[in-house]
Order: structure tokens, then sequence, then C-alpha cells
């Protein structure tokens, strides 16, 4: 069997990763490989020229009223079971390397939405012209790859490929794509002006105007795939954004007809296990080094010093004295990037405070710290930045360093995710793989790896008060139950550290859920 996955994302290529796609991209085709299918994996080319590389073909594709010459490589990284391949096009690479733009508010996903586009065509075109081997099974990821299944439904030109097996898969239902049908630069009709499609499988349900190619793709292909279990359930129900719910986005009557009609299958992500994983040799010390390097990284990039550096080096420093005063409590962790989705539950109000401040007090009565790893929106930003300056024993840092990740996931006793929805998450999966255990909001792929007193800790809630107020309580006993049942305790890090979320297991569920 053959599978040809489109994606915007994948952690096998330098810098092409920003969310948990890349890292499905990276791991999971070569367990698919492992399993004897052959796999090839294509994104836009964002500046990887000084991989090795050979020059497939070029492409010439119709595309906004003009033809775009379209180049396709395969290069060559460690992973030489998989075929990598990618699509050079100025439009591409515009962006200095980086996978995603930011739009302003007033046209969202543009630049986005017409470099995706402009890809989604390339890929077309190399499957027609045979550039790109035709697959058996057509595997598209996020709405970034939506485009490939309305050209091959509705372009005449592609009406050989109308048989072709497809799944989509869903790793973040929040973000669509969403763009008008016509009207604008980058829009449906712009980038296509000779399609004739079917406005009702294509539109937004909320804004009938606009294309909607998360939507799309879910209407057009033959499995939609969810990467939880649980997220596969959530999302078929109405989003309540005041009672703390994330479900469909809108979608959920889309996916309700597809789950009728045996369309929408539910499999949780998997995680890379190795002999490494299992010993830990690192310390402290090294953390806060690490740490103060990349401080000094981030505040060179800037001329004038941000609050949020110098506050974090002040408290580094204070955080260095504990090993030196032997203080033995407990060090809390997270990593992720800051959004809603992450972090919206932290920011709740509590007793006339904020739940960050009230986690910190109690975790204060231990003598214990947190450090929080990850940027994001910028007013979370300045809430965690300002939650710092009150709480002596919070350590924010605002950016991303691999190797401080990799050494928190290590050496942190408790693990921090209280997301507000969590398709599937893979930090909790790398805190458990450490020996880490997760305190986690249950929903989503966290409800599917942490049981509650058996390898982590998980708390609910119907409205985002009792949500805050469980998030608080479940924190307070987690601490206790550290201190006063050690043994207990050891129980706990061990089953978290031998729980096992195996690619090679979830490749056989592609196989027979997904791809047959």
């Amino acid at each position: 069997m053959h599978v040809l996955m489109v994606a915007a994302e994948n952690d096998a290529l330098p810098n092409a990763k920003v969310g948990g796609v890349a890292d499905v991209l990276r791991d999971c085709p070569k367990a698919l490989a492992e399993l004897g299918l052959t796999v090839d994996v294509v994104i836009p080319d964002y500046g990887f020229t000084t991989l090795e590389r050979v020059q497939l073909g070029t492409l010439h594709v119709p595309f906004a009223g003009y033809i775009y010459d379209v180049q396709v490589w395969q290069v060559y990284v460690d992973q030489q079971q998989v075929r990598q391949l990618v699509l050079s096009h100025p439009l591409f690479s515009q962006h200095h390397g980086a996978v995603y733009c930011n739009d302003d508010g007033d046209r969202p996903f543009a630049t986005d939405a017409t470099k995706f586009a402009l890809f989604n065509a390339a890929v077309c075109e190399a499957l027609l012209q045979g550039v790109i081997t035709r697959p058996d099974v057509l595997h598209l990821h996020d709405w970034h790859s939506a485009c490939v299944a309305v050209l091959l439904k509705f372009d005449h030109r592609f009406a050989s490929f109308s048989s072709l097996r497809s799944v989509f898969t869903v790793h973040n239902i929040a973000l669509q794509g969403i763009r008008p049908f016509k009207g604008d630069d980058s829009s449906l009709e712009a980038w296509f002006p000779a399609l004739s499609y079917n406005g009702e499988i294509l539109c937004d349900p909320r804004y009938p105007h606009c294309f909607n190619p998360m939507r799309s793709a879910i209407n057009l292909v033959d499995k939609i795939h969810l990467v939880s279990p649980s997220y596969a359930q959530e999302v078929l129900q109405a989003s309540e954004p005041h009672n703390g719910f994330f479900g469909g986005e809108g979608l959920e009557r889309d996916l309700n007809n597809a789950m009728a009609n045996n369309k929408v299958v539910g499999i949780l992500n998997g995680c890379e296990y190795t002999e490494h994983n299992a010993q830990s040799t690192s310390t402290l010390s090294q953390l806060y080094f690490e740490i103060e390097q990349a401080l000094f990284v981030w505040m060179a990039k800037e001329v004038n010093l941000q609050s949020s550096y110098y506050i974090a080096h002040q408290r580094l420093q204070q955080f260095k004295q504990f090993i030196e005063q032997q203080v033995k409590g407990p060090l809390v962790t997270s990593v992720g990037r800051l959004t809603d989705q992450k972090a919206l539950l932290l920011r709740q109000p509590y007793e006339n405070q904020q739940v960050l401040d009230a986690l910190c007090e109690k975790l204060n009565e231990q003598q214990g710290r947190m450090i929080i790893l990850g940027s994001g929106d910028t007013a979370l930003e300045e809430v965690i930045t300002t939650a710092m300056a009150r709480n002596s024993n919070l350590l924010f840092l605002k950016g991303y360093g691999n190797s401080v990740g990799e050494l928190l996931y290590e050496l942190g006793d408790l693990f921090l995710m209280p997301s507000s929805f969590e398709p599937c998450g893979i930090s909790q999966m790398l805190a458990m793989r450490a020996g880490q255990p997760c305190l986690v909001h249950q929903v989503g792929g966290l409800k599917d790896t942490i049981t509650h007193l058996e390898n982590g800790f998980s708390f609910s809630g119907d409205t985002l008060q009792t949500q805050s107020e469980a998030l608080v309580t479940c924190f307070a006993n987690t601490l206790t139950l550290r201190q006063e049942q050690p043994k207990q305790w050891d129980v706990l890090v061990s089953n978290a550290k031998a729980a096992r979320f195996t690619w090679s297991y979830v490749a056989k569920d592609y196989i027979s859920k997904l791809y047959n």
C-alpha cells in the first residue's frame, strides 16, 4: 500500500515544526513504513536548500489567473525509509523560513491561505503529471491541505482521481482557514477562477459567503480522523465557550452526518520511546544554566530589555539560591504555546485573584516552584508576566528552547496541563515518558492518556467557574498526596513512566480503520 501525506509541517525536516502535527508527520510515516507501507510526505519548501536534494521535476501550475513554476524535490534526511518531498516556490519561503504568517485580524489567514492554496494546486498537478506517484491513499492534514480535496472533486482536469481513497486528519478544529468565496485576492475564486464548485458543501456554516477549507475536506473525503477517541466525541457537540466547553466549532452538524455514515474515526497519536527516555542524570543546576543561556539569546534579539525577561532573570537568581539552601519543595512545570486553548483556566478569577496566583499560593506552602515555558498570545504573555511579578515562586520563560523543554520534562515533579480542549496532546506523553505525573483537564486526548490517581491527576467541571475551582482543589490535593503519601506517589510516578502510546500500535489502527 502506498500512502501520500500532505501537510504544512514535518519535523523530519529542520525548522518545519510549529505544533504537534509536525511530530505526527515525523513519526507516523516511519511507523507505517516499518509495517511494510510505502509512504511519501510532501510539504512546502520553507527554505531547505542546505539539505541534500534531487529535483524530480518542474510543474506549471495554473493559479490565480497565471502559470506558476513550482519545483518538486526529494530531500534526504536521517529517515531514509520515508520519501520526503518538498515543493519550491518563492511564495512558500517569503517569510524567512517561517511556516505561518500572522495576518491582521481584518483579513485572517489571508497570506497563508493563498500560499497553501498554491501548494495544494501544485500537489494535484504533480499527481496529474506523475511527478509524484499516484498513491493508494491520499492522507491530508488540517485545513492547509484541504484544497487538494476540493480540486480533485471539482476540477474536471483531475477527474481520473475521483476514486482515489482520501483521509483527512483534524489536528485542531479551532483553526479552519476561512476565506471569502470571492471579492478578495485571497479567496477561492481568485485562486481558481475556472472552478465550478458546490458552495453548499464548501461554505462556512456561520458565514455562508465564505469558503471553509476544513469543512470542505470533512465533506469530501472518505474518512475523517480525529486524534483521540474522546476528541472524536467532543467535536460532535456545539461549543459553549462561556461554559468552558470547546467542541465542533461550528462543524458539529457535518461531523454528526459523517459519523452517521461511519466516516469518523478517533485514533490517539503516539509517542517515540527509547532507552534514553528511561534514564535521566540531569540536574537543576544544568536546567538553570540552560535557562540563563536561553534568556540571554532572547534578550539579545531586542534593543530594549523586555520586562518579562528582566523579571525572569531576577527570579532565576532566586531559584539558584534554593539549590544552595537545599530547598526540597516540588517543581511544577508547564511547556506549550500560550493560547486560550492551553491557558484559559489559569487567567480565570478565583477568590479575588487569578487561578494561577492560587496555584502559586498552594505551591508556596510546600516551598515549591513553578516554571512555565512558552510563548504565543501577547495578552496571555502579559497576564503570566504580571503573575510572575506577584509570585516569588513563579518563573515564566517567554519563548521556547528545546534543551530547556527537555530538562523540564525530566526534572519536574508535576506537569501542569489544564487545557480547555486538547485534540490529543503530546506534552503530557513527553512528561509521562520522563516519569513526571501530569495534572490535566479531563478533555480530549488528556482524558484518554491520564487516569486520575493511577498515572496522574485530572479534574473537570461544567462551567468555567467550576473548572477553575476543580483545578485549584485538584492541585492542592495532589501536592498533599505527594507530601503525605510518598509510597502512593512513587507508584503514580512508575505508572506514568510505564505508560506507552507507541506509534507502531497507532499505525496498525491507521491501516485497519482509515486506509482499508
